[in-house]
Formats: C-alpha cells, sequence, structure tokens
C-alpha cells in the first residue's frame, strides 16, 4: 500500500519576505551596531528610574568640593557632579528619556503630516497637489534649524512646544518623496486593475499605494531621528528648548560649557551620548535602507 504523501504548506510570501529582509539586514554590520546602540538608548529610556541611585534634580550638600566647585567621578557619582551639586549620571540617564521622547514624538508628527500631504498631493495630483508643493517649496527655502529656534523662541518653551515646532519643520522632504511615489504608483496597472473593479480612491490609498511607500517612509524616519535629536539639543543648548531643571543633553552640555577646562566630564559625558544616538540612527537607517532595497539582496549573492 503506498504511502500518501503529506502536502507541504507552500511559506506565505510575507513571511519570505521578512525573512529575506532579516537575512540582508544581518549582513550590514554597521545597521547591526545601530540597532543595538539604540535598544540600549530604548532600555536605559524605560528604565531609567530602576539605573539611578541620585535624584537627578537634588543638589546634594556633599555634591560639591570644599571649594565650592563639581567633584569629578567618584564611587559615589560614577559621572561626577555639576556646579549645583547634582548627579550627572542620573541627568545623563534622565536626559536621555527626555531627548528620545522628544525625538519620537517630534517624528510621529512629521510623519504623519508627510505622509498625508505627500500621498494627498501625490495620489489625486491637479491644484491640490500645486498647493501643496508650493507651500513645501516655501517652507524648504528656509533654514531648518533657524525655523524651529523662530517658532520656540515666540511660542512659551517647554516639551510640548518643542515637539509640535520640530515635528512641524520636519516634514517637508520626506513629504516630496512620497510624493514622487505616489505619482508613478497611481498609474501602475494594478491601480487601474482595482479602480475598474469599483475600488475607492480610500480603499486603493491604504490597500494599494501607501504600502508600497511604507518602507521609505520607515527609513527616512529613522534617520531623521540623528537630526531630532539634534535640534532638540541645539534649542535647549541656546535656552529655548527644555528648560532646566529638566535634564537635557543640550541644557547639560550648556551648562557645562562654562565649566569647561576645569570639569570637563560635565561635557564629555552628555556629548558622548548625543554622539551616539546621533551615530546609531545614521547606522540603523543605512541598513534598513540597504535591506529593504531588493537590489542590496542580489548584490551581496
Amino acid at each position: 500500500m503506498t504511502a500518501t504523501p503529506t502536502p507541504v504548506t507552500p511559506t506565505p510570501r510575507a513571511e519570505r519576505a521578512t525573512q529575506a529582509f532579516w537575512r540582508r539586514f544581518r549582513r550590514h554590520p554597521g545597521g547591526v551596531l545601530g540597532l543595538v546602540i539604540t535598544a540600549v538608548l530604548l532600555l536605559i529610556c524605560i528604565f531609567a528610574p530602576w539605573l539611578t541611585g541620585h535624584d537627578p534634580s537634588v543638589q546634594y550638600p556633599n555634591g560639591l568640593s570644599d571649594m565650592g566647585s563639581p567633584l569629578p567621578p567618584t564611587h559615589n557619582f560614577w559621572f561626577g557632579t555639576d556646579a549645583l551639586g547634582r548627579d550627572v549620571y542620573s541627568r545623563l540617564v534622565y536626559g536621555t528619556r527626555t531627548s528620545m521622547l522628544i525625538a519620537v514624538l517630534a517624528n510621529l508628527i512629521a510623519t504623519t503630516v508627510a505622509l498625508t500631504l505627500g500621498t494627498i498631493a501625490g495620489y489625486f495630483g491637479g491644484l491640490v497637489d500645486t498647493l501643496i508643493m508650493r507651500l513645501t517649496d516655501i517652507l524648504i527655502s528656509f533654514p531648518v534649524l533657524l525655523l524651529a529656534a523662530f517658532l520656540a523662541a515666540v511660542l512659551r518653551p517647554g516639551i510640548g512646544v518643542i515637539v509640535s515646532v520640530i515635528g512641524g519643520v520636519s516634514w517637508f522632504y520626506l513629504a516630496r518623496i512620497i510624493r514622487a511615489e505616489l505619482l508613478s504608483i497611481r498609474h501602475r496597472e494594478y491601480i487601474d486593475a482595482a479602480r475598474a473593479l469599483g475600488a475607492s480612491d480610500a480603499r486603493i490609498l491604504f490597500r494599494h499605494a501607501i504600502p508600497q511607500v511604507l518602507g521609505q517612509v520607515l527609513v527616512y524616519g529613522t534617520l531623521n531621528f540623528s537630526t531630532t535629536v539634534l535640534f532638540v539639543a541645539a534649542l535647549s543648548y541656546v535656552g529655548i528648548g527644555v528648560q532646566p531643571p529638566t535634564p537635557d543633553w543640550g541644557n547639560m552640555i550648556a551648562d557645562g560649557s562654562q565649566y569647561l577646562t576645569v570639569s570637563p566630564w560635565l561635557v564629555i559625558f552628555p556629548g558622548v551620548f548625543l554622539g551616539l544616538s546621533v551615530l546609531s540612527f545614521n547606522l540603523l537607517g543605512d541598513g534598513l535602507r540597504d535591506a529593504l532595497d531588493p537590489k542590496s539582496g542580489k548584490k551581496a549573492i
């Protein structure tokens, strides 16, 4: 009696695509390093209360030397203290949470605005496309950092304002990228077939068009994290970003720059964290870009 062969269930297309993505991503050592550093920063943000033994806002009586100057790194204060006797390590950990929170929220705003306007402009075209793109061209003509600084100075400084300002000036280039992609997608055969079958514009956009640009949105959003972190630090450095006593990399560097020659650790430690975060997001974005590009897989074979 002949045994009936067990049918082999084919691997779903989505699962094969995911496996191919991770295979290409693992071949990118810079992307893996960026992912590891980013994961460490996120863990610091999540577990900040359990990683510190001091309150970041408390001015400790034993946090200054007999001459009233900041203490260097010791067994009690791992990264030393600042000019007010506060623990630099605790402020650095909580400053990481502040910077990352602002970066995440600002990028969510920027990505949402860019995806909405870019999709509308690219898919519908016509007068709507012209108006949106001319508005984008006008805004792009202004230096982004100066525009953000102006808006932050006019409005009342605070985390909510900084998130809104940075998110509001970070969507221009992504909107143009999405618009260009939608211009080429809207006339493809599967879009015409969906229209012929009576699919609505909303269904075509959410089912067929927008998924085609999500990869580019992910890559650009990851790369934009580094720019956002720098914006936050720059605004805080000049005094119109995160306001004391809330710790932030930018205001920590600004405070420590007054003691650079006598207490360099006040600038070195937040500067290292700022540099690592920018590096990690850039490396991660490069890795995602190469992994999401099918041509990169062919080149690696």
